[in-house]
Order: C-alpha cells, then sequence, then structure tokens
C-alpha cells in the first residue's frame, strides 16, 4: 500500500444519444475477473434486445487485470476506447458496459469511438468515484492543555478525528495517511512537549466520504 487511487464506490448509468442511437453506459465496482464476468452477464440479460453490449473492466492496484470487448463493433471502435477512458481517469477495480440501441444511422469508426468514450464518462460521472489512500489509524491520549494544539495540528492536514473521548484526560482517534505519519508524530510531540501518548495500528485502507471516514 503505497499510494492512492481511485476506485468506483458505489455503480451508476449514464445515458447518450448519438444520430438517433441510444448508448446507455452502467458502472460497476468489482474486485475480481469472476464478478465482472458476471455483472457483464446480468446487463447482456437486462438489454438482450439491444443491438450491442460492450464491456470493458480493470483490476487490481497497478491495473493487472484488463479485459474490453466490442460485442459485435466493428474491431477496436468500443472496447478498447471504453478501457482507454477507464485507464486515463486512472480508475481501478470497475467495470462498465455501454448497451447501443442502434438508431438506423452509422456513425463511422471516429464517431463510434467518440461515442463509447462519451457515454463512459457519463456513466462515471453518475457513479460515486473515490479516492483509497493508505493510513494508520493513530490513537492520542493527551491532557486538557495539549489538547487544542492536536486538535489543530489535526486540522490543519485535514486529518479527520473519527473517535473521541473526555475524561480525567483526552483520547482522540484519527486516520492518518500513511506519508504523513512521521511528520505528524514530530509535530504533536514537539507542540504537547513530549506530554501526548501515541499508539498506531497497523496499515489499512481508507476513503473520506462527505467528510466521512470509511475504512476498506
Amino acid at each position: 500500500m503505497s499510494r492512492s487511487y481511485k476506485a468506483v464506490y458505489e455503480g451508476g448509468v449514464g445515458e447518450i444519444v448519438e444520430k438517433k442511437s441510444r448508448f446507455i453506459a452502467t458502472v460497476q465496482p468489482v474486485d475480481c475477473e469472476e464478478e465482472a464476468a458476471a455483472f457483464i452477464g446480468v446487463m447482456k440479460k437486462k438489454y438482450w434486445d439491444a443491438s450491442h453490449n460492450c464491456s470493458a473492466f480493470t483490476i487490481g492496484r497497478n491495473h493487472e487485470l484488463t479485459r474490453c470487448s466490442d460485442d459485435g463493433e466493428p474491431s477496436g471502435t468500443a472496447g478498447r476506447p471504453m478501457l482507454d477512458v477507464l485507464l486515463r481517469e486512472d480508475i481501478h477495480n470497475a467495470a462498465v458496459v455501454v448497451t447501443r440501441y442502434f438508431g438506423g444511422t452509422l456513425l463511422g469508426t471516429g464517431g463510434l469511438v467518440r461515442a463509447y468514450q462519451k457515454s463512459v464518462q457519463e456513466g462515471l460521472a453518475a457513479a460515486q468515484v473515490i479516492e483509497k489512500q493508505p493510513g494508520r489509524m493513530l490513537e492520542i491520549n493527551a491532557d486538557y492543555n495539549s489538547i487544542g494544539r492536536i486538535q489543530y495540528l489535526l486540522a490543519q492536514r485535514q486529518i479527520t478525528v473519527t473517535d473521541s473521548e473526555y475524561t480525567d484526560r483526552v483520547v482522540l482517534r484519527a486516520m492518518v495517511p500513511a506519508a504523513q505519519k512521521e511528520a505528524l508524530e514530530k509535530e504533536i510531540t514537539e507542540g504537547t512537549s513530549g506530554n501526548a501518548g501515541m499508539t498506531w495500528s497497523g496499515e489499512a485502507e481508507f476513503a473520506v466520504i462527505k467528510g466521512e471516514i470509511l475504512i476498506f
């Protein structure tokens, strides 16, 4: 877990119309090839009467597994351009099926490429894409005189406190991006003259969604 990356958290559906042809892009998060294949199968059954159900997916932190299908469209005009959008946007663990209902007018090679790519972009816009990043949960144990300084340091780094306890001392818990661990620990130690205790958990992936921390 060395870097952050974008992934689909919730799927979405986008649609465009080009020269009376209808393109419906359905985006779905997937974690393995089996999930992607199952999703594509479901879409083909749902849109069984469509002219084409083209697909693309990418899996892995480094796009280790990618697949695409033109599903009867001219070679290289659908699946690969769709996959290129996912790769260009650097979105991981995602599958997309673009369903086409032919409108009677040929779009040509360039027109098909543009239509399928635009469809994927619309689908991604309708989905919820998040940034997953490596982090570690930090538990801080401090006295009341130190807590204001600690909260200030966390806020400066835009680190969200996930839990707090107030007794004779204050305990704060926060998910800290892995890259900030050493610098933050030094700042808290210096800012509290060493009066704050700090305990770190193991590394995990997390994302911030509407101000809330989601740990994976």
